[in-house]
């Protein structure tokens, strides 16, 4: 049984209860602990860590991050604000009627991007293979032919959580095992400052009594046919052959498959290239009008061929993004005959999508943005009558 101190990296062979070098009782032990590799590091209601890192007197405040006055959701709610109900992606008055008390901060994103350069910069001093999920989590391949340091995965990752809270000024949560879906599952069973391990004996065990919702790619409206069928937990889909979950979920079926029994063939993939870019905004006041909408949109248009230019990016398919009045997402979207990063063009494809949604309905929320992306090089060929 091996045994590391989550303080001071301290790697015993046998279980303590406290650190023979430093002391501390934050002990962690488990038999496959120096045979596991693959790792997921989360950062703790991250944007709002770093706004009370900048703001000391926030420590003990229940902090939201989110746009003020009650409109949009919640970004993200501090494990303080999360005791009263709070969540990410809660709408913000719903937030707010449970947490009256809450200090509400703006999201600054520049400042959360520069907090996460760092943090990822941490990451690659122990391995290249890093692959971000977003600003504040990621995947590691710690193993013996991929990591920059010759020293256990385990020990690495407890170096890397301290230097993330020493020179970032932000807690983490780790996770680590032997693939991407039970690193991430790790990563979620002890925030905050959390480190779990899940080895390959317990796996399958520990999945069986979880909710469906606990297996990658498994959201509400699978979990609702599941439902129909009798099935809430990964221990019933342990029980059903391959062929009749194919049968039933198509080529998803396959890979439920698998991640029910613990397998995940998936590698860390590093510098996976963005799908989408898009810009959106909420309103102050739901709006029904198709020229209030129109105006917001050409200036949202504008914004996302900046992003595209500084990305070197250009989307072949423009999306409209619509949240109505009482929060139901839409989505259209439209083809281009080529990739563009030109304002007026995305604008153009959105307006005509815009056009056949007002009907009366008052949205909250307006965005724009283009998927199938390309290099810049492909963007906007000359029209060959105009040469």
């Amino acid at each position: 049984m091996s045994t590391i101190c989550r303080d001071c990296a301290q790697l015993t062979l046998q279980p303590a209860a406290a650190c023979t070098s430093c002391g501390s009782a934050r002990l962690l032990s488990h038999p496959e602990l120096l045979d596991l590799s693959i790792a997921h590091i989360d950062c703790d209601a991250f944007y709002a860590s770093v706004e009370k890192r900048d703001n000391p007197a926030l420590a003990d405040r229940p902090v939201i991050v989110g746009h003020p006055g009650g409109r949009g959701v919640v970004t993200t709610a501090c494990y303080v604000a999360r005791r009263f109900g709070p969540r990410s992606a809660m709408p913000m008055f719903k937030a707010l009627q449970l947490c009256p008390q809450a200090v509400v901060i703006a999201p600054d994103m520049a400042k959360y991007r520069r907090a996460g350069g760092m943090i990822r910069a941490l990451f690659l001093k122990a391995t290249p293979l890093v692959e971000p999920v977003s600003l504040d989590e990621a995947y590691l391949d710690l193993s013996a032919e991929a990591r920059r340091v010759d020293r256990p995965p385990a020990v690495l990752l407890v170096r890397l959580a301290r230097a993330v809270e020493r020179e970032v000024g932000v807690t983490v949560s780790v996770g680590l095992s032997y693939n991407k879906f039970l690193a991430k599952l790790a990563s979620d069973r002890n925030k905050p400052r959390g480190f779990s391990v899940i080895g390959r004996a317990e796996a399958t065990t520990l999945l069986a009594p979880l909710p469906v919702t606990a297996i990658h790619g498994v959201g509400t409206a699978t979990a609702r046919r599941m439902a129909e069928d009798g099935i809430t937990t990964v221990g019933q889909l342990q029980q059903m052959p391959e062929e009749a979950l194919a049968a039933r979920f198509g080529k998803f079926g396959r890979a439920l498959a698998h991640l029910v029994r613990a397998e995940d063939r998936r590698p860390v993939v590093p510098d996976r290239p963005a799908k989408s870019i898009s810009t959106e905004t909420t309103f102050t006041q739901d709006q029904a009008a198709y020229d209030v909408l129109a105006v917001v949109l050409r200036d949202l248009a504008g914004k996302l061929e900046l992003r595209l230019k500084r990305s070197a990016l250009a989307g072949e398919t423009v999306v409209l993004k619509l949240k109505t009045a009482d929060f139901r997402n839409l989505t259209r979207q439209s083809r281009l005959p080529h990739p563009t990063q030109r304002a007026e063009l995305i604008a153009e494809h959105g307006l005509r999508l815009l056009g056949r949604e007002t009907d009366g309905r008052a949205f909250r929320l307006i965005g724009i943005g283009v998927d199938h992306l390309a290099p810049a090089e492909a963007a906007d060929p000359p029209d060959l009558f105009t040469l």
